[in-house]
């Protein structure tokens, strides 16, 4: 008698999990939690790649020429200032005053060039530059320092650039028309951590400057608007540029064949004064190490000045960015797909096991690996389509083999199909994703609330298949 009845709590048990809805769907988000781990394993996969692109493309453009930022013409005159220490002794030492021009013309072309690193793709460039300009004659009186102190005989030229290895000529200088020999380095670190210089003489009214520098750089120009009138021309035959920095420029046209873009500044348009002692532009430093050699001496190179502007060299594409936007949706994926499975276990009153809820959604994850593999060969877009193609595919055959119902079958990798194409329609209108995003959920749900609008969930697994 106790036998039967504990064999008939135990059936009542098993008929109460096999049945209850609830247990069900507890178990689904549990399911859900577990393919969390694997969705986090994508994202770090992903960056692990992304790190490994960016040591590729910083061992080029360590050789090449990084990032470069170009300042000047400046002229800076040496001045002696006596100072006296805790113990009354005094030393004499020097300080440096600056001064940036009345015209700041500077025109320019790059020539893009890609390198590749193993199966990555490297954006260089090689920038021929043209800098002209005029000073008027230093007023020191200005700067209110005894006229006596200043060593007018030392006074020098400079002009600020980022990555010195990208040099790739003599710098042909002239001033007042006399060709002048730039030398390597600026005896101030004022406001150029690098650059060349050469000695001036401040004899006459009016300085003019003409300067061709040819630089190798990658990724970024920028330019700093030190006259009091700057105008920067630049064009290049690439054609996906992005213009950064404290201004956009007056006047571009982007074309398939390239860009040119105008800058018109003004002295206005800045925070400092066309004359001044030390730093007093408030330029930053920070150290900057290659990547690619640990052992390598820290170098500084400017930080991203508030005035300076310039255009990077945008690669079409991000595989990468796009494949960590496309992830941002794989849990949301998984939810619907699970959501869709159980929905066929109640209309169709055919249960399934947690295990095949897990498989599908590792197939579901396994996309986002080959999306990653892929694109790194060819097109994100050409990627995407064959992820789904492989994806889909391998959930046709395995949900046929579960449901064998091929209309079922159908309809199920239909709705897949849909969500991958919706998912991809947000991945290309990102300015509208929000929009299209919340549109879309409120149609799944509007369908989800029809579908089970007469279904009883007392007995939703009552007289189902077995």
């Amino acid at each position: 008698m106790e036998s039967t009845e504990k064999t008939s709590l135990f059936e009542r048990f098993n008929n109460w999990v096999k049945s209850s809805v609830m247990l069900k769907l507890i178990t689904i988000f549990i399911l859900i939690l577990i393919l969390i781990i694997p969705s986090a394993m994508l994202e770090s996969l992903i960056h692990e790649r992304q790190a490994t692109r960016d040591n590729a493309v910083e061992e080029i453009t360590s050789k090449w020429g990084s990032n470069q930022t170009i300042g000047g013409a400046v002229i800076t005159i040496p001045y002696t200032i006596i100072q006296e220490d805790d113990k009354g002794k005094k030393s004499t030492v020097i300080e440096y005053a600056h001064f940036l021009p009345e015209n700041l013309n500077i025109t320019g072309k790059l020539i893009p060039e890609k390198r590749y690193r193993g199966i990555y793709v490297v954006m260089l460039y090689n920038a021929q530059l043209h800098i002209e300009g005029f000073f008027k004659k230093p007023n020191v009186e200005l700067l209110k320092i005894p006229k006596e102190r200043f060593l007018f005989s030392e006074a020098f030229i400079s002009f600020g650039l980022t990555d010195m290895k990208g040099i790739k000529e003599a710098i042909n200088l002239k001033i007042n028309g006399v060709p002048k020999e730039m030398n390597s380095g600026i005896e101030s670190k004022d406001l150029f951590a690098s650059g060349v210089s050469c000695p001036i003489n401040l004899d006459s009214e009016t300085i003019n400057f003409d300067a061709h520098i040819n630089l190798n750089g990658s990724k970024e120009i920028d330019f700093l608007p030190f006259g009091k009138t700057t105008k920067v021309t630049i064009e290049s035959s690439w054609g996906t540029p992005s213009f950064v920095g404290a201004s956009l420029p007056d006047d571009r046209q982007v074309t398939e064949k390239g860009f040119k873009a105008v800058w018109n500044e003004l002295h206005l348009n800045r925070n400092y004064p066309q004359q001044g002692l030390g730093n007093f532009i408030g330029t930053n430093y920070q150290e900057n190490i290659s990547a690619s050699n640990q052992e390598a001496i820290p170098t500084k190179v400017a930080a991203e000045l508030p005035s300076s502007f310039g255009v990077k060299l945008l690669l079409p594409v991000d595989e990468y960015q796009k494949t960590i936007r496309s992830t941002k949706y794989n849990l949301m994926f998984i939810v619907i797909t699970f959501i869709a499975f159980f929905f066929v276990e109640i209309l169709n009153k055919r249960r399934l096991h947690p295990i095949q809820y897990l498989l599908v959604g590792f197939a579901i994850s396994l996309f986002y690996v080959l999306l990653l593999a892929i694109s790194e060969h060819l097109s994100f877009n050409i990627a995407y389509l064959i992820g789904c193609v492989v994806i889909l595919t391998l959930i046709i055959f395995y949900t046929q083999s579960i449901f064998k119902n091929t209309r079922i079958t159908l309809i199920f990798n239909g709705i897949l199909a849909l969500l991958y194409g919706f998912f991809y329609s947000l991945l290309q209108l990102e300015d509208y994703s929000l929009l299209l995003g919340s549109i879309g959920l409120l149609i799944i749900l509007a369908i989800v609330m029809y579908l089970t609008r007469n279904i009883d969930w007392y007995r939703a697994y009552n007289n189902r298949e077995e």
